[in-house]
């Protein structure tokens, strides 16, 4: 996969699946925690992840700033990761129900700036390594590669977090159950109306509770449901800890593209000869694209806020044998491990000795999904936070399928421009949402619903309403997201390209913050029409990017 690319890629990739693995995993369960634990409505809770999540975005502008002109990229890099550290740390610190919200503010605030320092310098030092032209052809490859660390780590997140969870939980003699923290919650506040029916749900869980102990017990539920969202949150120190030790022993393959490095790159070589007349028209470019993405981001990133809330509260909470594969990482894996060997074993042109491990990979693949699946129950329980695996899965196992067809467009002179993948990119996004369209037609909608009121297990959807839906807004992204971050490394001034990366995440900021404007809607209109939202909005996006085509491909 690195084969003919620069070492400080594979060092980048690394790095980058590390501090994804902790962020992702905090992501997973942020939303959860926050409703569980503060008793927040769709609408507060989704305001609080919005803004967090805009900031995370937006920082990487003020962090490409310090290093174009201060630090360097490795320097802010390091910088970031140790800021992040202390964040992650003040996150996993336990405290009791509706106290420490001050804490988590200052932590949230501080894991923001240290991804500020760290996200977008790494892409941009990443850029810098095939500005040499010996490089320069592979460049749209190279970012896709590198977008499959993020993925690696982001997929590994969501189980990490369960198994977390889970353990804390099971140490109270609990186990998860989506529909306790609002009953919970809203009996605590006296506003809860069928108590007999959350009295029942609490009796699965403790077969002792009464109506006289139904307050004891919500108190301990939250209590120790939280405690397990904070050691989740310690995991990313962990990922941290190992993404610093690669990236400062292996420093030596990157620091060439470092521009404040003692060594001259082809960059910095190439900048005498460079037209600024072209500065303007290319910072227009910029924005261009970023005005569309915006949009994209508002909606890819519901996958943290509505998208979790429709996975809690809409989809069956158990699912049978085979469905649970899908759940299981484990299985799940070994079963594309299997469907991968058997591609390389069918496959014209395969080498001998590749074809007899090819065969041998089938066999244990495929035994070990056998032996996964057989160890299932009839009927199986997972965490709504599950849902967030099959995103970067999908990244991991469609990037070579989606590179491959690039690249046999590419040799018959007929592969879409960046910015004509990006328009495509939305319109895939659109037909994401469709589906979910589809599956709220008669739902019973969050505005219609008393507090802590529960959708009837009998009346929840299938998980693969989510799952398709997952699939097409991975091949969105694909066309979208790793596309656009190397056309920003391309077009950019040499002297703004850590600022260009910046104003990338600044866009996605913008959309991250606007997905707490669809958080709001969450309890406000019919389910089906808070789907069609984000699905007209995406259609506009891509309507207005192939107006400004050409303008947009005079750079590509």
């Amino acid at each position: 996969m690195f084969k003919g690319l620069p070492k400080g890629l594979t060092v980048a990739f690394f790095a980058n699946m590390g501090e994804r693995f902790g962020f992702y995993t905090m992501v997973a369960i942020f939303i959860l925690f926050l409703q569980a634990k503060y008793g927040m409505s769709a609408a507060s809770s989704s305001q609080v992840y919005g803004i967090f999540m805009s900031f995370v975005y937006f920082f990487p502008l003020l962090g490409g700033l310090l290093a174009d002109r201060v630090l360097g990229y490795s320097k802010t890099i390091s910088l970031g990761m140790i800021v992040m550290f202390v964040g992650y740390s003040l996150m996993a610190i336990p405290t009791t129900m509706g106290s420490g919200f001050g804490l988590i503010v200052l932590a949230l605030a501080t894991i923001a700036i240290g991804t500020g320092l760290f996200k977008g310098n790494l892409q941009a030092l990443v850029g810098k390594m095939f500005d040499d032209p010996q490089y320069e052809g592979k460049r749209t490859s190279a970012f896709s590669i590198f977008y499959m660390g993020i993925n690696i780590g982001a997929m590994l997140a969501p189980t990490a977090a369960e198994v977390i969870s889970n353990w804390i939980l099971k140490k109270h003699q609990f186990f998860y159950d989506g529909r306790l923290p609002a009953m919970a919650n809203a009996f605590l506040k006296n506003q809860l109306e069928d108590v007999p029916g959350y009295l029942a749900i609490a009796q699965t869980q403790d077969s002792r509770v009464t109506l006289a102990t139904l307050g004891d017990f919500s108190t301990h539920y939250i209590n120790a449901l939280s405690e397990s969202y904070h050691y989740g949150f310690g995991v990313a120190c962990f990922s941290l800890i190992a993404s610093m030790l690669i990236f400062w022993i292996f420093r030596k393959y990157y620091q060439h593209a470092d521009h404040m490095g003692t060594q001259k790159t082809a960059a910095a070589m190439n900048q005498t000869t460079y037209n600024e007349a072209e500065t303007r028209p290319r910072l227009i470019a910029l924005g261009l694209i970023f005005a569309v993405v915006i949009f994209f981001w508002m909606s890819f990133h519901q996958n943290g806020v509505t998208m979790t809330y429709f996975a809690r509260d809409y989809t069956v909470t158990h699912v049978g044998k085979a469905t649970n594969l899908w759940f299981d990482l484990f299985g799940l894996l070994s079963i594309f491990l299997a469907a991968l060997s058997a591609f390389y074993l069918l496959r014209r042109g395969t080498p001998s000795m590749q074809r007899m491990l090819a065969a041998v990979g089938v066999v244990v693949f495929v035994a070990l999904a056998w032996w996964r699946y057989q160890g299932y129950s009839g009927s199986n329980l997972f965490t709504p936070q599950k849902f967030q695996h099959f995103n970067p899965f999908f990244i991991v196992a469609l990037t070579p399928l989606v590179l491959g067809v690039f690249a046999w467009l590419r040799a018959k002179k007929k592969e879409p421009s960046a910015p004509r993948k990006i328009g495509i990119g939305m319109i895939i996004t659109a037909a994401g949402f469709a589906l979910l369209v589809i599956a709220s037609l008669g739902l019973l909608s969050p505005k219609d619903m008393a507090p802590g009121q529960a959708v009837p297990l009998d009346s929840r959807v299938s998980v693969y309403w989510l799952i398709g839906t997952y699939f097409v807004l991975t091949i969105a992204e694909l066309f979208i997201s790793p596309m656009g971050i190397a056309f920003v490394s391309k077009v950019a001034p040499p002297r703004l390209k850590g600022v260009a990366q910046g104003g990338w995440f600044a866009a996605t900021a913008l959309g991250n913050y606007l997905l707490s404007v669809i958080g709001y809607l969450w309890d406000k209109i019919a389910l089906w029409q808070l789907w069609t939202v984000l699905a007209v909005c995406c259609l506009l996006s891509a309507a207005f990017i192939f107006s400004v085509m050409k303008r947009l491909e005079r750079f590509s």
